[in-house]
């Protein structure tokens, strides 16, 4: 049972204090998913200005992703436990100084130990926006809030690469952190000024997991290191670390086993849905992750500036946006088996077509990929999203909805790790048309096989019990 928030203090979406908060709220938000979508745009220019190898490029990507995806379940059970929006507003501070120290980062090894930093951020407002709008407005504006909240991050997604392409062009790609500078404070003067505090009281008395969020960590970390320097590493060494990621993964599941009050309850799984819907979740992310980050490098190995690079990819946010109801609508009339399994086979063939990208490539070689891609993409994730939460009991929907995001980002982060060893990259190769096209080309058919595989998985998994 929640602490509820005095009635009186509860928000109207249409008074001036509401609109305040709803804004603070998702400005939060729309930072750190600008964050996610600029940073690609900018890897080649930090990368040559910092000479960076492939790997630490590699390594600027996933430490966001690895602490993102290793505290987000974290940061809603703190959130929880010692307040919405007071954690919610210390993930804004912390991002904030994560991106100045980001911007100002001299070395390739800085900028890594910095982004984990800043991942770490993303991980506490990440959980916190929607808590508080669901805590804090009343009951009849909550809809509306959500949908609105909703909306507009997805703007600032789309915004984030012709954002970042044009920083990087005219400014410096130290702008691309910089900003988050000047729109964090604009979210701690909206949020501290306008929204009421809230917290679970069922949990106050509580152990918090701690170990299970630290073998969630450690288990990721050493998955992620092994598969990037697998390149380099001897197969002896390699078997290894594979060993440990192995040894802390089975230690994770026995911890939350037996755990009274675990971070991440089992028995969630045990709905052959969910796991089918979680398991297409790490396939589909995988090859989405792969695909945002080879795409901008190869474009601008082959001439294009970041700019129009970040235009490009532009198709993916805008479908999400415009058909992610309609896919929902479709779904919930004729349930989620179809669209999850057409969605990543329409992807699939939108990544084929991508091969087409290389030297002297122009936009026609480019967007039908893209646009393909993105109308994939647009048609899974509403009934992806819902197939998860009416999986899940609904004392557990905050956790489930929490799982699977967790997974999408595990998802991207395993897959940019392993992929350019897989396809021979290393390096600076990312520099070169000649180095890097082979490689890219590689690259697309591993994302395309990662799709037609979720696409089975999806299929299979749903055949019976996924609920319209």
């Amino acid at each position: 049972m929640s602490e509820p928030v005095p009635e009186a203090d509860l928000l109207d979406r249409r008074s001036p204090r509401g609109r305040a908060a709803l804004a603070g709220l998702t400005l939060g938000t729309g930072v750190a998913i600008l964050d996610g979508t600029v940073v690609n745009v900018a890897l080649r220019a930090l990368g040559a200005d910092l000479g960076a190898s492939l790997a630490q490029l590699q390594w600027v990507v996933n430490g966001y992703l690895l602490a993102l995806a290793s505290l987000v379940l974290v940061g809603g059970a703190l959130g929880d436990r010692w307040g919405r929006r007071r954690v919610y507003l210390a993930g804004v501070v912390w991002f904030a100084v994560a991106s100045a120290l980001c911007a100002v980062a001299q070395t390739p090894g800085q900028l890594v130990g910095l982004r984990v930093l800043q991942g770490v951020g993303a991980a506490l407002l990440t959980p916190g926006a929607l808590s508080v709008i669901q805590s804090s407005f009343r009951p009849q504006d909550r809809a509306a809030a959500i949908g609105t909240w909703a909306g507009l991050s997805g703007i600032a997604a789309a915004l984030g690469p012709l954002v970042g392409g044009w920083l990087v062009d005219n400014a410096s790609w130290r702008w691309v952190f910089g900003i988050n500078i000047p729109l964090c404070l604009g979210v701690i003067a909206l949020t501290s000024a306008t929204t009421p505090e809230s917290r679970d009281a069922e949990v106050q008395g509580r152990p918090f997991d701690v170990t299970g969020a630290a073998l969630a960590a450690a288990t990721l970390a050493v998955f992620t290191y092994v598969l990037t320097a697998a390149a380099t590493l001897s197969t002896g060494v390699v078997v290894a670390v594979s060993a440990v990621a192995a040894g802390t993964a089975a230690a994770f599941v026995a911890v939350e086993h037996r755990s009274a009050h675990p971070l991440v309850p089992l028995g969630i799984f045990r709905s052959r849905v969910f796991s089918a819907a979680n398991g297409m979740t790490l396939l589909v992310y995988g090859a989405l992750g792969a695909v945002s980050v080879f795409v901008v490098l190869e474009l601008q190995a082959t001439g294009w500036t970041a700019l129009e690079a970040g235009v490009a990819s532009l198709p993916i946010t805008v479908a999400l946006l415009l058909l992610s109801s309609r896919a929902a609508s479709v779904a919930a009339r004729i349930g989620p088996r179809i669209p999850m399994t057409v969605g990543p086979l329409v992807c699939a063939a939108g990544t084929l077509l991508l091969l087409r990208v290389g030297d002297g490539a122009g936009w026609l070689d480019v967007l039908p990929g893209m646009v393909v891609f993105a109308l994939g993409l647009a048609a899974l994730v509403a009934p992806l999203t819902a197939a998860v939460l009416a999986a899940a009991p609904d004392r557990h929907a905050g956790v489930a909805s929490g799982v699977n995001n967790a997974v999408a980002r595990a998802g991207s982060l395993l897959a940019v790790a392993a992929l350019p060893a897989l396809v021979g990259l290393s390096g600076d190769d990312y520099l070169s048309a000649a180095t890097m096209t082979p490689g890219y080309r590689a690259a697309m058919l591993w994302c395309a096989g990662l799709l037609t595989v979720g696409a089975a998985v999806s299929w299979v998994g749903l055949g019976r019990g996924a609920r319209r």
